[in-house]
């Protein structure tokens, strides 16, 4: 006779094997996406929007079957492990998220997402607003009725957010945009207007793209990319795609700056550790899961930053760079230093920005997409109101709309994601306070290209976790407290007042 253990062992079984078909099905599409974005023809948009249209359908309808909510329900009050109570607790949000969403929404949002994103490269590249506004318009359309479906009784940007976001706060992230705003802006006028002159053209003149690339393999040997489990390639725009057994990077070109590519490819490398310390026997579950945008943003910026943009770094990769580009024979370190870190007050760029003006960066695309998203700001009205806010912000108009509201990908696909960026960074520098208070002497570690010790602290206390604790407690399992953006603002106030002479 079934006794109710064997009964929950049996019903956890089975939706063990049936969460593994749905993670399997959104790998397959993440991989026609990574195609999609570094070698699918130009023509090939129509095919592929119907094949990742009809993946996400099957996933969807995989999800919100009804066995799946006959499962959850199995389990409800069953005596669960610590980690099987997880899964079956981040199940349960997806399946009650998406159950109550038509099929034939997500298959209709997930085409326009792939016609929009090759409509946006288009526009980008004739710098064309009109090519790409009326899809980002029905993107607005479709977002928002997808978060009514979802959860009526929230205001649809919030219910966006919680989709990168799921245990964060908008109101706590908010709030820490508010501390940046107060801290940062008074810093980088006090660059602006009483800044020590640095070395900004350390790395002025041509350098030479197939070099770049060369030199960009060089940088994620260096660190520590594990290439049987990953790949470089080229993007519009860099991103990392994969899982725990083959977490791919990109990353983009310019022969006037080598440093871009570079600390490009060192924050998507930041990503892939991430992916790539999660468990391979989770693969498959949200044990083998990354837990949110924020926390996975906290990795690239980790490594972009205070590893990437470090003295120490630069000490142990300056002769490698050098080696590939010997015009750059007599720069020193601490000019290459001076350059890696110089606060652009007049840049236009987000993934060209220092690491101050990033967040205004940040807030002014938050600020613009909620009024958008919350039907306050009409589409054609976008690239005046960017810039706007970037004139009053940071200083500077955009020429173009290439340079401005076109620039980045991610309108394309979603919106209320941008936060993540800043969550990122503030947790990337509570997580290095907890290193240098927990490892002898990380900067060393850095200065001597011994990176393992670092990579093996981010897997023990955040990677390897997966989705087993919520956000809240993962930052306070890796560093002991909540969320503060403390020792971000006492990290920058150091390193600029120093580099500055302020």
């Amino acid at each position: 006779m079934a006794t109710a253990e064997t009964d929950a062992d049996e019903a956890y079984a089975e939706l063990h094997d049936r969460v593994q078909r749905i993670s399997n099905v959104g790998n397959a599409a993440g991989v026609l996406y990574w195609d999609q974005q570094t070698k699918m023809p130009d023509e090939g948009t129509p095919a592929r929007s119907k094949q990742l249209s009809t993946l996400q359908s099957v996933r969807h309808d995989l999800l919100t079957d009804e066995r799946t909510g006959e499962l959850l329900d199995e389990l409800a009050d069953a005596d669960l492990d610590d980690e099987q109570a997880a899964v079956v607790r981040e199940i349960r949000r997806e399946y009650e998220r998406e159950v109550t969403v038509p099929s034939g929404l997500v298959e209709e949002l997930s085409e326009t997402v792939s016609e929009a994103q090759q409509a946006w490269r288009e526009a980008k590249e004739e710098d064309e607003f009109e090519t790409f506004a009326p899809y980002l318009d029905r993107l607005r359309e479709l977002h928002v009725e997808r978060a009514e479906h979802v959860d009526p009784e929230t205001d649809p940007y919030e219910v966006l957010f919680e989709d990168g976001e799921p245990y964060l706060p908008l109101s706590t992230v908010e709030r820490i945009f508010d501390e940046l705003r107060e801290g940062l802006v008074p810093l980088i006028e006090d660059i602006r207007t009483e800044g020590a002159d640095i070395a900004t053209d350390a790395f002025a003149g041509e350098y030479d793209v197939d070099t770049q690339e060369a030199l960009a393999r060089d940088v994620l040997d260096y660190v520590g990319y594990d290439w049987d489990r990953g790949r470089l390639d080229t993007a519009p725009h860099p991103f990392m795609s994969g899982n725990q057994f083959d977490a791919r990077v990109t990353t983009r070109f310019d022969e006037s700056d080598p440093l871009g590519a570079l600390t490009s490819t060192v924050h998507e490398f930041g990503h892939a550790t991430y992916q790539l310390g999660l468990r391979d026997e989770a693969y498959g579950t949200p044990l083998g899961e990354s837990r949110s945008s924020g926390i996975h943003e906290s990795q690239s910026r980790f490594w972009e930053n205070h590893v990437g943009r470090t003295k120490a770094f630069w000490e142990g990769f300056l002769p490698t760079f050098q080696e590939r580009f010997p015009q750059a024979e007599d720069v020193t370190v601490q000019e290459a230093y001076e350059a890696v870190n110089q606060v652009y007050t007049d840049n236009c760029i987000r993934t060209e920005a220092d690491e101050l003006t990033y967040h205004m960066h940040i807030i002014l695309r938050s600020e613009i997409e909620k009024e958008f998203v919350g039907g306050d700001l009409d589409v054609e009205d976008v690239p005046a109101r960017w810039n706007d806010l970037m004139d009053e912000y940071l200083g500077v108009r955009p020429e173009t709309d290439a340079e401005g509201c076109l620039q980045d990908i991610h309108w394309s696909s979603r919106f209320a994601g941008f936060q993540n960026y800043t969550v990122g960074s503030v947790l990337a520098a509570q997580l290095w306070a907890t290193i240098e208070d927990e490892l002898d002497d990380p900067t060393a570690l850095i200065r001597e290209g011994e990176f393992g010790p670092i990579r093996e602290w981010l897997t023990e206390n955040v990677h390897r976790h997966g989705q087993r604790y919520t956000t809240d407690e993962l930052v306070e399992e890796a560093t002991g407290e909540p969320l503060t953006a403390d020792y971000f603002l006492d990290y920058v106030t150091e390193k600029y007042g120093e580099l500055y002479d302020l």
